[in-house]
């Protein structure tokens, strides 16, 4: 039998959920199935495993973009005249980011086109253009700035002229045209994600009962999308920053785990999956929350950043007041190597073993504000601050998708909040 111990029972993330099976459910989906106009919040599915949903990509490709019918300026113009007279220094090349947008007169401007930008680019050459010898086509190579790898970028129809410029609004020049940039949506790169050892609630019952309908109508049933939370030891469950499962459900069968449960394949949407990794900082969190310091500092760049996810997630759970202003704070500096690392130290300064307090600017920015575990203004006492003066520099994190965080950054931001900083 399976059995659930409620708390609010509208509400599938104030329950406790269990069963009796020789093996702990470990993720919750909470959502709809259908098309529904307005989608719920509805249980859909307990199950021990989730195939699909956390899995290492390689990294993302460097895309090549040509800016056609150029008149480059500022920073871009220097870059070319650097290449010229030091054709054997590739890193004069590199440009920073570049913002492709409309004139303020173009009707794509106009309607609320903000453009779209291109990370850590690279010149790789020129050359006059076919079009208008006077002009420049330039070759580039960097990213297209998207929230996911399978995005598209829909070209605007009504841009006559591009107007290029750096990541602090400076022109580098316009272009009549670029090619690279836009395109369609990319496949699901995890194609099939199978719930093992599944307990369907009620919405995805109805989804498995139309797995053999073909019709328009019979694929809507199928639908499926969805929130995952992690569920605790005690049956608790906190939903994930990034999980989520949607698509089409394809079939169902007894379960490898156990023949009472159901192993559920669904047809993924396009979307990245978590990190690997982030199973294993979840499975700290099972039992409750991690006891001992700088667990994080293991991890790289992309892993710190997940620790800071999960720690958020939980931080709905706690109801721990702020330290009164003037509070002194102890930061261990030993493993702040990067700016997620910063983040993973200051929340266990403030709040502890797996303490949050922001996990990016804008996030640190609102737990400066109170409410998080400290209230300005306080003192920071930084240890072995020293680290972060040699990493935390222009440029260490040009490869990233943001702009570069240093530890004067840093600084500044703290003291703007009234933050006694003790670097030591």
């Amino acid at each position: 039998m399976l059995t659930d111990h409620l708390g609010r029972a509208d509400d599938p993330w104030e329950r406790r959920w269990t069963w009796d099976s020789g093996l702990p459910p470990r993720w919750l989906l909470v959502g709809y199935t259908g098309s529904p106009q307005d989608p719920g919040d509805d249980a859909v599915a307990l199950c021990a495993d989730i195939d699909g949903l956390f899995v290492d990509l390689p990294p993302r490709p460097r895309e090549r973009f040509t800016l056609l019918g150029c008149v480059p300026d500022g920073a871009l113009a220097s870059v070319l005249d650097s290449m010229a007279s030091h054709a054997a220094e590739p890193e004069r090349a590199w440009l920073d980011d570049l913002w492709l947008s409309a004139a303020p007169d173009q009707p794509a401007a106009r309607r609320g086109w903000i453009g779209e930008r291109l990370l850590d680019v690279t010149v790789l050459g020129h050359r006059p253009s076919r079009t208008s010898p006077e002009r420049l086509d330039i070759d580039l190579e960097g990213l297209v700035d998207v929230y996911d790898r399978t995005d598209g970028v829909a070209r605007p129809d009504d841009v006559t002229e591009f107007v290029l410029s750096g990541p602090d609004g400076a022109s580098c020049g316009v272009c009549a045209d670029v090619t690279g940039v836009f395109r369609e949506p990319a496949a699901p790169p995890v194609p099939l994600v199978t719930l093992v050892g599944c307990r369907p609630e009620p919405p995805l019952l109805t989804a498995i009962a139309a797995v053999h309908q073909t019709t328009k109508a019979g694929l809507r049933r199928r639908r499926v999308g969805a929130h995952v939370g992690a569920v605790a030891a005690d049956g608790s469950a906190v939903g994930l920053t990034y999980g989520i499962v949607s698509g089409t459900v394809l079939s169902s069968s007894p379960s490898r785990l156990d023949r009472d449960l159901l192993d559920v394949t669904i047809a993924s949407d396009a979307r990245e999956p978590c990190p690997a990794g982030t199973r294993g900082i979840l499975d700290r969190w099972f039992t409750g929350r991690p006891t001992e310091r700088n667990l994080w500092a293991r991890y790289d760049r992309t892993l710190r950043h997940e620790w800071t996810g999960v720690a958020l997630a939980h931080l709905a759970r706690r109801n721990t007041p702020d330290q009164p202003a003037g509070t002194a704070f102890h930061l261990d500096g030993r493993f702040v190597t990067d700016i997620e690392g910063f983040y993973c130290a200051l929340g266990e300064a403030i709040n502890g073993p797996g303490g949050y307090f922001g996990w990016n600017l804008d996030g640190l920015a609102d737990c400066l504000c109170g409410k998080y575990g400290a209230t300005a203004p306080f003192r920071l006492v930084w240890h072995d601050s020293a680290v972060a003066r040699r990493h935390l520099v222009a440029g260490y994190d040009r490869r990233r998708h943001a702009p570069a965080v240093t530890l004067d950054v840093l600084l500044g931001l703290l003291a703007e909040r009234g933050i006694d900083i003790d670097l030591r």
